[in-house]
């Protein structure tokens, strides 16, 4: 049954954003919280401060307090896996155990002289690394050349090795089992091409591949000197493992150690704000309570991540992992079905491309999808010079990060029906100084901590993933039906386009 705080949110009316601001010329004030590294903006939100208040009751009701005070703890909430959920003690600088690996990856990579990195690795392996990647990537060092291989498809392989010089080239295989189908696929393809240059000699592959990954048996049968082995643990999730050797190993590489610890920084600094704000001004915390109130009391099931920088444009896509593989789930942590909508569709894209994309729907579509902006005082390139005249590349992408908050809140009347703009269509805006590691690290913390605080409020599990094995399963048994055709061609496989697959034709 749903809880008296719940029964008072379901009565809650959404506000009229252009009375609201008419009527309280201080709104933008109230519903905002400032911080020294970034200004979060939620006065869009269809909320008035009676929302806030019931989403803070409800939030104590549920113990959130006490549920996030156990993850930083250690203590092991996931409980499907019974683990420990502990990707905070990872940019928590008092732990020996990630300090002693640091210490390791700090080493080799300064030891390194190979400039072309190749990370192989699928899901969080590779989702919230490249993220950071593009995001400082400004910062990286000279002659350095990062790229990321995880679909099975030969296409990504093939693309991503063209024009690269094997004995330049160092492969990094990133899987905690070392049985990731798609992964080890991709590995042996690496290490064949490597071969196929290089010659077959064991210190080919001891000199150009290096893994992250707890088995070490399996490492060292596949030829990486265990020495280059980089650890991680089972309190680290895949898709909170971008701040773990998973991350640390190609980033320190790509743009210095110095760069990936400004990033362990700047998530820690975003953990501890977390941690120790109380609710009503906690970025992750009124993130997520905004978020529930949008999917639960006004049926808004999608939401828009906007970043106004174009070194931004893999925040979507890890944002979309830590949110639809945490919090899709179908039963709560006593295994019962969930009588409440549990997750949300993630999407984005850049500034202002998404405006040429997808922001007609946004504006103009009968199903409203609140938006989350992000945007810099500083640009990481300053192009061009301001005049009397004319504006920088960054003043002009920043006037549309401004606007489009307002146009989605106020809309615009107008006598053409095909031209007018409902408005009241919800939005957060999140500013910050320079997008910097220190800045990319706290937004990674804000992704992860905002996925939490809705699992944690909904009574689910954000931490397993038992979503995506089916199909795994189901996949070994194809490549079985695979493998009995190349056995013996005549072999009839009960599955017609598989059947026509291996024909090589369409179906008859």
């Amino acid at each position: 049954m749903p809880s008296d705080i719940w029964k008072k949110l379901q009565k809650e009316q959404p506000v009229n954003l252009k009375q609201a601001f008419a009527e309280d010329k201080e709104r933008a004030k109230t519903f905002s919280i400032r911080t020294e590294h970034l200004y979060y903006d939620f006065s869009r939100q269809l909320v008035t401060s009676e929302t806030i208040k019931l989403l803070c009751e409800l939030a104590k009701e549920r113990d959130l307090s006490g549920k996030i005070q156990a993850m930083f703890a250690g203590e092991k909430i996931n409980k499907t896996e019974n683990r420990a959920v502990w990707h905070v003690a990872l940019r928590d600088p008092s732990n020996p155990e990630v300090s002693d690996v640091l210490k390791k990856i700090e080493k080799f990579t300064r030891q390194n002289k190979l400039t072309n990195i190749v990370a192989i690795g699928i899901g969080g392996s590779y989702l919230g690394p490249e993220y950071l990647a593009e995001a400082c990537r400004v910062y990286a060092k000279p002659g350095m050349n990062l790229r990321f291989i995880a679909n099975v498809d030969g296409t990504d392989f093939a693309q991503k090795t063209a024009g690269l010089k094997p004995e330049e080239t160092l492969f990094i295989i990133i899987s905690k089992t070392f049985t990731t189908a798609e992964t080890m696929k991709n590995a042996e393809t690496a290490k064949k091409w490597m071969q196929e240059k290089l010659g077959n000699s064991p210190e080919v592959i001891k000199k150009h591949f290096v893994a992250v990954s707890t088995a070490k048996d399996k490492v060292a049968a596949f030829g990486i000197d265990p020495d280059n082995m980089f650890i991680f643990w089972d309190w680290v999730g895949g898709r909170f493992s971008a701040t773990s050797a998973v991350g640390a190993v190609p980033l320190s590489l790509f743009l210095g150690f110095e760069n990936f610890k400004e990033i362990l920084y700047g998530a820690h600094w975003l953990d501890q704000h977390f941690l120790n704000t109380p609710m009503e001004k906690n970025i992750p915390v009124i993130s997520g309570l905004l978020d529930i109130w949008n999917i639960n009391f006004l049926g808004y099931k999608t939401r828009a991540l906007l970043p106004y920088c174009q070194a931004l444009s893999k925040l979507p896509a890890h944002t979309q992992q830590v949110e639809m593989e945490s919090n899709g789930k179908l039963v709560d942590l006593s295994g019962k079905p969930v009588d409440i909508d549990t997750g949300e569709v993630v999407f984005g894209e850049p500034g202002t491309n998404g405006q040429h994309s997808f922001y007609q729907l946004i504006h103009q579509g009968t199903q409203i999808i609140p938006c989350d902006f992000i945007g810099f005082i500083e640009p990481q390139y300053p192009v061009g010079k301001a005049s009397n005249k004319e504006v920088t590349h960054h003043e002009e992408l920043m006037t549309n990060f401004f606007a489009q908050p307002d146009a989605l809140a106020f809309g615009k009347d107008d006598p053409l029906p095909h031209k007018r703009f409902p408005g009241n269509r919800p939005s957060s805006s999140l500013l910050l100084k320079k997008l910097t590691p220190f800045t990319a690290g706290l937004l990674l913390a804000w992704t992860e901590h905002r996925a939490a605080v809705k699992g944690f409020i909904w009574g689910i599990n954000s931490f397993d993933q038992f979503g995506v094995e089916l199909g795994k399963v189901l996949g070994i048994k194809v490549r079985e039906e695979i493998l009995k055709h190349h056995q013996d061609p005549s072999y009839k496989p009960n599955n017609l386009m598989l059947e026509a697959f291996l024909k090589g034709k369409l179906p008859d």
